[in-house]
């Protein structure tokens, strides 16, 4: 009974896990068009790097926070603060992906920005440093952006409470089976680059 019971919870989050990866492939453009936006405002930040200084109150703020953490409680730190900001574009996508895509300019030009800072003072192989945990880190805030915006857009066809839910409950689960594990790995590997290699 109880190998039973073990196999059917196996085959269940098998078929979760295959459902999650088959929803966000029918919606993809919605992920292709949230990183789109997202690099185009890297390039805005990047070049317009003199013109917005005001990041760098911001960027010092979350230096200061990460400051005299231990190695996981550094995890933890970007982790939570990754899934939360992943979660909000997701939700808050319901005001007409209006938030989404906010959030994919703010962040977009913040990276910009930082690398426009960085390879000044150590040069442009900077970019090695950041990408590996961004191999992780970007999908997943693309997926949680593509997802949020597909949401908002619900609003603008027929049965929209109807259809509302449903994209509601499928890019719950995509979140949950898809962009949490990538998020856990991003902070690991930024916490250890962070950590170990100053």
């Amino acid at each position: 009974m109880a190998v039973k019971k073990k196999m059917s919870w196996k085959r269940e989050f098998a078929d979760l896990v295959e459902d999650s990866w088959s929803y966000l492939g029918k919606h993809r453009k919605y992920v292709y068009a949230s990183a789109l936006v997202f690099f185009a405002s890297a390039i805005f930040g990047y070049v317009y790097s003199a013109q917005l200084g005001f990041f760098d109150k911001f960027l010092e703020e979350i230096v200061r926070s990460m400051q005299d953490l231990d190695y996981l409680e550094l995890i933890w730190f970007i982790f939570s603060n990754n899934v939360t900001s992943s979660l909000s574009a997701l939700f808050l996508g319901a005001f007409f992906g209006i938030f989404p895509l906010f959030n994919a300019l703010f962040n977009g030009s913040i990276l910009g920005y930082v690398y426009s800072k960085a390879s000044s003072i150590v040069g442009y192989l900077v970019i090695w440093r950041l990408l590996p945990h961004g191999v992780f880190e970007l999908p997943a805030i693309f997926i949680s952006l593509g997802l949020g915006i597909h949401i908002g857009a619900s609003f603008f066809g027929v049965d929209k409470l109807k259809t509302f839910k449903f994209r509601f409950k499928e890019s719950l689960k995509v979140f949950l089976v898809i962009v949490v594990p990538l998020l856990a790995l991003a902070a690991i590997i930024e916490s250890s680059l962070i950590f170990f290699m100053g």
